[in-house]
């Protein structure tokens, strides 16, 4: 099929890995089913932080807390371009791959693989506590408690026209489209169609935040406040975040600390001027969910180091 700058070409036949490999990354790692780069998105050093679904055409990258498809890759990659330019530069170098004139042979002409976008199909869904997993990932982020009787345990396969359906399981909500939103150790996204989540409380106040693990993280802070809470799940979302928000004369707003945060806050308030920057309260942070798992990290590892001096035995008094 021939390349276009169609985005729903692109994203059907650009292969994640095979874009990474002409933008000259090498996978640090590789199990199979997920692919991890180090300093891809972001140049720390420390241990690969974007994982690669390629068969799914999905990425995620920890150190931003990014995720989506082959296209949402573009606009982090170059995070100065819109959405029209990503599908011409990827296009581009696409091309390069599939010359217009090849010295070749047609029979032994190198293709790029095509990649259907799959999509999913939920099995089951249940509480909190039976998939070892999932508790461990949220106890590490701290947020363990404060899912409870929110998030669910979603398990789903993928379905696929030409290759086997493959579990999954993931802690999860499901959004106002009716869709699932879901999160694990590997993954984040959504089974369906985007939407926002809305939880009702205080009429008069509303806090918003990027997705449901920031909610949980505030919601530790503060256990018994009685906010409205609403979610955008997605920057694209913004606007129809910004009109729900309209009917709220108090406004608490915490976007993560990135170039798409940082624009979607100053709309957010130039649109509502009224509503309140709550970045302070994750100073320091990429989000507020950073901030409560670095708080949950250094919780556990001096409760291990107070069990260790705990077993120490002296033998001898002065």
């Amino acid at each position: 099929m021939e390349m276009t700058m169609n985005p729903a070409v692109i994203r059907e036949q650009v292969s994640i890995t095979g874009l990474l490999a002409r933008l000259g990354y090498q996978p640090a790692h590789n199990s199979g089913r997920e692919i991890l780069y180090s300093n891809v998105l972001h140049h720390d050093g420390k241990k690969p932080s974007l994982c690669v679904n390629d068969s799914l055409g999905v990425w995620y990258d920890h150190g931003t807390g990014k995720g989506g498809n082959v296209i949402d890759f573009g606009l982090a990659f170059w995070p100065e371009l819109e959405i029209r330019d990503v599908c011409g530069k990827l296009h581009e170098i696409m091309e390069q791959a599939l010359p217009a004139v090849s010295l070749l042979k047609p029979s032994r002409r190198k293709r790029h693989k095509t990649l259907i976008q799959p999509y999913y199909r939920v099995d089951k869904v249940c509480e909190l506590g039976r998939t070892p997993s999932i508790r461990l990932f949220l106890e590490k982020r701290g947020i363990w408690e404060a899912a409870q009787g929110i998030l669910k345990e979603i398990h789903y396969h993928s379905v696929h026209a030409k290759l086997q359906p493959r579990q999954f399981s993931a802690a999860g909500h499901r959004n106002e489209a009716g869709s699932w939103q879901v999160r694990n150790k590997y993954f984040k996204g959504c089974l369906g169609n985007k939407g926002l989540t809305f939880f009702p409380g205080d009429s008069r106040r509303l806090c918003v935040f990027k997705d449901i693990f920031d909610y949980l993280s505030w919601k530790h802070d503060h256990p018994e406040a009685p906010d409205s809470i609403l979610m955008i799940n997605s920057y694209s979302l913004l606007p129809a975040a910004i009109k729900m928000a309209m009917r709220y004369p108090n406004l608490n707003v915490y976007f993560d600390h990135t170039p798409d945060g940082h624009e979607s806050l100053r709309r957010f308030i130039t649109e509502l001027p009224y509503a309140t920057d709550g970045t302070p309260a994750f100073h320091g942070h990429h989000d507020y969910s950073e901030k409560r798992r670095t708080e949950a990290r250094t919780a556990f590892e001096a409760k291990k180091a107070n069990n260790l001096f705990k077993k120490i035995q002296v033998p001898f008094e002065r």
